[in-house]
């Protein structure tokens, strides 16, 4: 799964500066390009409040591409089009939990501008349409309210296939994914203990909070901050990772702990980019930890983990689904697959997932991870457990996937924990026991023994 970003004040820079970048991220996402990418390739200084500002844009979009087409039925040029998108987005009411980023006036001053800079003979028509969308702004969005996509800001068939997984939750999913995400630690195991690291942030000034009750290595903070601020993360004393992805380890080795001995042979099937590796290794650093990715580069993210964090395992570029080119044949006692998805259960930290996702690609991927599931069980052990994972809220991707594969295999059993294993929605009843936590992220978790 990609890392968690964490979002900066667009302050740094001036509005306009970051106006034309934001815009040019948001076109490349609306043509299929990945905005983890285009950050990328964005100048260092203006990188934190792009992102920033694109985040935002992108959980606003559905409603912003509306209004645009309301006040200005026929489209401008790609520049311009989007650059009025990004400044409309910036006009919309803010959230429960937001503050403007900018003031009105500021917005249509710094866009104007802007656009003078791409296409000088728009300016007129951008003022034009950003001061009537400020004077008839209550109406004009009444005007949307019967616009699923407006409303809800994901694509029409998001909706659709989460009303059918999803009947009663389905809303409250779609406004979950639209608020700001939390920033959340996973305290190393082998330096401390959350309760210690509380008392630490404590002394620097960062208000947080323990999640004892999700997973006792888990601590959130108030407010985001820059991990080089974060006391003793360079030494791999703290790491960043949600809270539901933080299950993953200790379900696969804590399930019945005493059937993994010392040496233990454990796969991760699809490592990158190393959270999980490393939490493994945190809580039974005695094992033989075998991790695998098909990407050689994104490989490179998990040393670069391990490294930090003072840790050793066994990594290999590979195809998981081809045991023939990696697999020594000598089976594992504990496999995690962590398979790839539609990340449709982490959109709030990655709102261009949304945009980019098609329809097709769910049946796809749901192939991909039963062919991850047929390749990975002869590896297994008799007696063995696999757990697999997906940070995806769609049913195909979850229960449905492995309820095929036990139908297919006679010696599984799946095995139910109360409070991990199954669909975990990223709703706030997934942590009535963190009074005033946000939810943790949408994730799914199978636990699978093999019959000896």
């Amino acid at each position: 799964m990609p890392k968690p970003a964490v979002p900066s004040s667009p302050q740094s820079a001036t509005l306009q500066r970051l106006l034309l970048q934001v815009a040019d991220a948001v076109q490349a996402v609306r043509a299929g390009q990945s905005l983890t990418e285009l950050l990328g390739r964005c100048p260092a200084a203006l990188r934190p409040g792009t992102q920033a500002l694109s985040f935002l844009v992108l959980r606003r979009l559905g409603t912003a591409q509306a209004l645009r087409a309301l006040l200005a039925p026929k489209a401008p040029p790609p520049k311009v089009d989007n650059l009025l998108i990004c400044a409309l987005a910036l006009l919309l009411p803010p959230q429960r939990e937001e503050a403007p980023p900018y003031a009105e006036h500021t917005v249509v001053d710094q866009a104007v501008s802007a656009v003078r800079q791409r296409a000088q003979g728009s300016a007129n028509f951008v003022n034009a349409v950003l001061r009537r969308f400020l004077r008839e702004r209550s109406a004009l969005l009444a005007q949307l309210q019967a616009d699923a996509v407006a409303s809800h800001n994901h694509p029409a068939w998001w909706i659709a296939q989460l009303r059918q997984d999803w009947p009663e939750q389905w809303p409250a999913i779609l406004a979950a994914n639209n608020l700001h995400p939390p920033m959340t630690l996973r305290v190393n195991a082998r330096h401390g203990t959350a309760a210690a690291y509380l008392e630490r942030l404590a002394a620097a000034g960062i208000a947080a909070q323990a999640l004892d009750g999700v997973t006792p290595q888990a601590v959130r903070l108030a407010k985001a901050v820059p991990v080089t601020a974060l006391p003793g993360f360079e030494a791999g004393e703290v790491s960043v990772q949600d809270a539901a992805a933080q299950l993953a380890a200790p379900l696969l080795l804590q399930w019945q702990p005493q059937d993994l001995t010392p040496g233990a042979r454990v796969l991760d099937a699809c490592a990158a980019p190393g959270g999980k590796t490393a939490h493994l290794l945190e809580l039974r650093p005695d094992i033989e930890l075998l991790a695998l990715d098909a990407d050689p580069k994104r490989l490179q993210r998990v040393q670069q983990n391990l490294d930090r964090l003072g840790q050793r395992a066994t990594l290999k570029a590979a195809d998981a689904r081809q045991p023939a080119a990696w697999w020594d044949g000598r089976p594992f006692d504990a496999i995690l697959l962590d398979a790839p998805c539609s990340a449709s259960g982490i959109v709030r930290r990655h709102p261009d997932v949304r945009w980019l996702r098609r329809p097709g690609d769910i049946p796809q991927l749901a192939a991909i991870q039963a062919e991850l599931l047929e390749a990975l069980w002869p590896t297994l052990k008799p007696g063995g457990r696999l757990v697999y994972a997906t940070c995806s809220v769609f049913k195909a991707e979850g229960q449905a996937q492995t309820d095929a594969f036990l139908q297919r295999h006679a010696d599984a059993k799946s095995i139910a924990v109360q409070g991990v294993t199954g669909h975990l929605l990223p709703l706030a009843d997934n942590e009535t026991h963190v009074e005033g936590a946000a939810a943790l992220d949408g994730f799914y978790y199978a636990l699978i023994t093999k019959q000896a």
